[in-house]
């Protein structure tokens, strides 16, 4: 987490054991990749907590490696995976070819970083919470598709818990934005960890899912 190495190994070990869960909640194979979200996060939560470390203990080589791993998370899965889960989940025919939209989105801009991550380097540093310095991320046109793919797309879902998701996603991005500017992403990604557990209510809570799951037109 963005505030210190002990949350972030609590939220690690919190989100772990919640993905566990979800994931023993499912009851077809496309619904795995959405139900390892919550597990993915807590996989990089214990990500940060190791970098909170690297600098604690002054290790540069963790330092590097943790900070490309979170990078490649939060810039380059996130805004593929989310768009990619929720397409699999998807019956209603129109609905999924306008999620496949945004997974074309969510690959493009997931090379489009995953590039300058290659290419350039990925710095982080801790300014009261920890600041990822990406270049061209914080361009408005990439900041707009990115939350085109990982926020919006969940709007076109036909899934409620989905569509909740999403939008406190999208409005828990603005208010990272707003309050942690410079830190807005690792903030962000702390909240979107948290708006995990709405995965796994969808599982828990959810519509019925049908065992043959029929595509359908409407």
């Amino acid at each position: 987490m963005c505030f210190s190495a002990t949350a972030s190994f609590v939220a690690g070990v919190a989100l772990s054991g919640l993905g566990v869960a979800t994931v023993k909640k499912t009851e077809r194979k496309a619904e795995i990749p959405f139900a390892l979200i919550p597990l993915l996060f807590g996989v990089q939560q214990f990500i940060e907590g190791m970098l909170w470390l690297s600098f604690q203990f002054d290790v540069p080589w963790l330092n590097v490696t943790t900070t490309y791993l979170f990078t490649l998370f939060s810039h380059v899965l996130w805004p593929i995976f989310v768009p990619f889960a929720i397409g699999l989940l998807e019956t209603v025919i129109w609905r999924k070819k306008v999620i496949a939209l945004f997974l074309i989105t969510g690959v493009a801009v997931g090379l489009y970083n995953l590039y300058f991550i290659v290419k350039y380097p990925v710095i982080s540093e801790v300014m009261c919470n920890i600041v990822y310095v990406l270049p061209n991320f914080s361009k408005l046109q990439v900041l707009t598709l990115y939350v085109a793919a990982t926020c919006v797309a969940c709007f076109f879902s036909s899934h409620k818990m989905i569509n909740l998701f999403g939008f406190l996603a999208l409005l828990l991005f603005a208010v990272a934005y707003w309050f942690y500017t410079v830190a807005f992403f690792s903030v962000w990604c702390f909240f979107a960890a948290v708006l995990s557990s709405v995965i796994y209510l969808h599982f828990k809570f959810g519509n019925k899912r049908t065992p043959d799951f029929k595509t359908q037109r409407a």
